[in-house]
Parts: C-alpha cells; sequence; structure tokens
C-alpha cells in the first residue's frame, strides 16, 4: 500500500516539486541561525532603503535590516502558523465531524447546523472581529485561524464516517463487543484521514495566506518579530522607491502557497482509491 503510494506520488511532477517546495521550506527554518547573513533585528540607519547588492542580496528595509534576513526568519514564523493553525482545526473538524458522521440524528443535526452558520461568516472577517477584541500574538493568531477553520474538515469526515459505519469490518467489531469509542478511533477515523490529511495539506497554506494577510494590516504578528507579510506592509509604504519590500516577501507567499497545494492535490491523486489505474 504505502510502496504503491509513493510511485502514483512519485509520478505526479508536480506533486513532486511541491514537496521539494516544502522540505527546502522547513529546511531553511530549521537551519534560520546558521543560513541567515545578517541579525534581522539589527538595525543600520546608514542603509534605510538600500537596494540588493552583494552584502544584502534582497536589500533592507526602513530601517537597515536586511530583507534576506528577516524573510528566512520569516519562513519559520509562516511554517509555526500554519502547522499549529491547521492542527487546532483538524482536531476539532475531526472529532465533531466523527461525532456527526457516527450518531447521526440530534448529533448530526446540531453539529451540521453550528457548521453552515459558522460558513455565513466571511471568515477573514470573522478573524479580523475576534483580533480587534484580542491582543494580536502569534498565539492567538494561531489559534484564531485554527478555531475559524474546521468546517471543511468536519464535512469531510462527516461524509467518510457515513460511507464507514455500515462497512463490515465496523459491523464485525461491534459483534465483538468493541465500544463507540473504540470503533470512531481505533476502526473508522484511521481509514477517514486520507481525506483528512489531503484538507491538513491545503489547510496549511491557507493558514499562511491568512497570516500573511493579518499581519500585512498590522494585526497579524507584531514587529520586530520578521514575518513575510509584516515586510510586504513596509513595501507597500515604499512601493515607488524600495521595490524589493514587496517582490521578494510576495515571492515566498506565493511559492510557500503553490508548493503546499502541488502537495496536497499530489498526496489526494495517490491515495483516492478511484484514480488507481488512470495515469
Amino acid at each position: 500500500m504505502l510502496s504503491e503510494f509513493w510511485k502514483r506520488f512519485l509520478r505526479n511532477k508536480m506533486a513532486v516539486a511541491g514537496g521539494i517546495i516544502v522540505l527546502l521550506l522547513f529546511v531553511v527554518s530549521l537551519l534560520a541561525p546558521w543560513l541567515s547573513p545578517h541579525d534581522p533585528l539589527a538595525i543600520d540607519l546608514k542603509k534605510i532603503l538600500a537596494p540588493p547588492s552583494v552584502e544584502h542580496w534582497c536589500g533592507t528595509d526602513q530601517l537597515g535590516r536586511d530583507v534576506l534576513s528577516r524573510m528566512i526568519w520569516g519562513a519559520g514564523i509562516s511554517l509555526k502558523v500554519g502547522f499549529v493553525a491547521t492542527g487546532i482545526a483538524v482536531i476539532i473538524g475531526a472529532l465533531l465531524g466523527a461525532l456527526a458522521g457516527y450518531y447521526g440524528g440530534w448529533w448530526d443535526a446540531v453539529i451540521m447546523r453550528f457548521v453552515d452558520m459558522m460558513l455565513c461568516f466571511p471568515t477573514f472577517f470573522l478573524i479580523l472581529a475576534v483580533i480587534a477584541f484580542l491582543d494580536p500574538s502569534i498565539w492567538n493568531i494561531m489559534i484564531i485561524i485554527g478555531v475559524t477553520g474546521w468546517m471543511g474538515i468536519t464535512r469531510l469526515v462527516r461524509a467518510d464516517f457515513m460511507s464507514l459505519k455500515e462497512r463490515d469490518f465496523v459491523m464485525a467489531a461491534r459483534v465483538l463487543g468493541a465500544g463507540d469509542a473504540r470503533i470512531i478511533f481505533r476502526h473508522i477515523l484511521p481509514n477517514a484521514m486520507t481525506s483528512v490529511l489531503v484538507a491538513a495539506s491545503l489547510g496549511v497554506a491557507g493558514a499562511i495566506l491568512t497570516e500573511s494577510a493579518l499581519s500585512f494590516l498590522g494585526i497579524g504578528v507584531q514587529p520586530p518579530t520578521p514575518s513575510w507579510g509584516n515586510i510586504l506592509t513596509a513595501g507597500k509604504d515604499n512601493i515607488d522607491i524600495a521595490w524589493w519590500l514587496s517582490l521578494y516577501p510576495g515571492l515566498a507567499i506565493l511559492i510557500t502557497v503553490l508548493g503546499y497545494n502541488l502537495l496536497g492535490e499530489g498526496i489526494r491523486d495517490a491515495l483516492d482509491p478511484r484514480l488507481r489505474g488512470g495515469r
């Protein structure tokens, strides 16, 4: 099974490209102290808004800080936000989806109506409204993104549970005396993780994009902590004279989101049994 997955995954060149991008981001974030050519917080008033050069490959910002160093450290911030926020969303979504799909009845009605209610609110504006009452710290950002991004996962897990709970292996577990908790977490949920894994891969990209947008608006990760979004804010304020402040972090966000999307699509294609025997 695993070998077949890898064969299908490696045949998908776009998925492999996405995996390489994600792997490189991990390496950059882990090795940031050694890869960063300068201190990302060091201010040099003699080099304010210096263009790209041999000393500063991506130029400097409005305080003379090295943009490349801040982008390298910002990669770790983005990955942390993406994974923690997505992890929160997966836990909430998987639990509620499992309860709705397994028990049905009023459990399903209440949970799915709550999902519908949450989907009625534009997620980004809901996040903005919540942050307005909280301190815009990185931990608050991760929690808020996570608790507002679980609805799609709930729907996926619910659909899988409604199908899987009628399978023979679940019937056999019931006959052997397994309780509901064991059936849900030991027998059904592992078989429903395919769609969750794909949704999580795509969710990381969405969380990174949301964090960048919040930081760009000044209510996300706060300076001097480096973030791709707050580098873009400086680029917006100096777009006429410092194009590099918008170009390089914008490309970093674009490539990162594209990499996770390609990886998620590749995992889906490799795991989806309906695609086996296809390309």
